[in-house]
């Protein structure tokens, strides 16, 4: 009886969350690519109905953890987010269907909005799936999302993988339970601001000029 509870329960997150991921594909994703199979730069991605985001700031401790950038070299995490640029991060994995394009589509319209000053920014996506996201795959991905110059993305081991998932407090049990968070750095001494839920490019880029800092551990707004 606990066991099919437990079922029962997992079964309902789960729906949940497909449902809420469905909700995003069709209100976040730009419209339909031009002649040339490339969304234009006007794709609108701020048409959303009521959604409901957490921005708060934290304070994490990263491990020595070493993962293997797209560009299939070995690199240490710590030293990636303390390369001297602001950094905005999240976590995805190429065969995911429901969240991450999304995710990865803010990204992408977020960059563009940045304009010349795109490469001045580090856009970090760590996989949660490293056993299939190979850096190969992964450059794949990145060019589907038109990755510029700034956007890297990381794989490297399952332990590495699940270590910087836990460092950063996104580790859901597998991966078809993570959830949408995206977190923003201005400088390494500085904390987190941590962005849980759905965010829109427009909201993104406002959340990281207004990057200030807060000593951690604060809840800066809902939406």
């Amino acid at each position: 009886m606990l066991a099919s509870r437990a079922t029962v329960h997992a079964n309902h997150d789960l729906t949940r969350w497909v449902m809420i991921s469905v909700l995003a594909l069709v209100t976040l994703l730009p419209p339909p690519a031009s002649a040339g199979g490339v969304p234009g730069p006007q794709a609108a991605v701020n048409s959303a109905p009521a959604r409901h985001t957490l921005i708060t700031t934290s304070r994490y401790t990263l491990p020595a953890i070493l993962l293997v950038r797209d560009d299939d070299k070995t690199v240490s995490l710590p030293e990636e987010v303390n390369d001297g640029r602001p950094v905005v991060l999240n976590f995805v994995f190429t065969t995911c269907s429901s969240i991450c394009p999304v995710m990865s589509q803010v990204f992408a319209q977020f960059q563009q909005k940045l304009g010349a000053a795109s490469e001045q920014v580090h856009l970090m996506s760590i996989s949660v799936d490293p056993e299939e996201d190979t850096p190969a795959r992964l450059r794949e991905y990145a060019r589907k999302f038109h990755a510029g110059p700034g956007w890297q993305h990381y794989t490297g081991t399952l332990e590495a993988s699940l270590a910087a998932q836990r460092a950063f407090n996104v580790w859901r049990g597998d991966k078809m339970s993570h959830s949408p968070v995206t977190l923003l750095r201005r400088a390494p001494d500085q904390p987190w601001v941590r962005i849980d839920g759905f965010v829109t490019p427009d909201e993104l880029l406002q959340t990281y000029r207004g990057l200030s800092g807060p000593s951690g551990g604060e809840t800066l707004a809902t939406r």
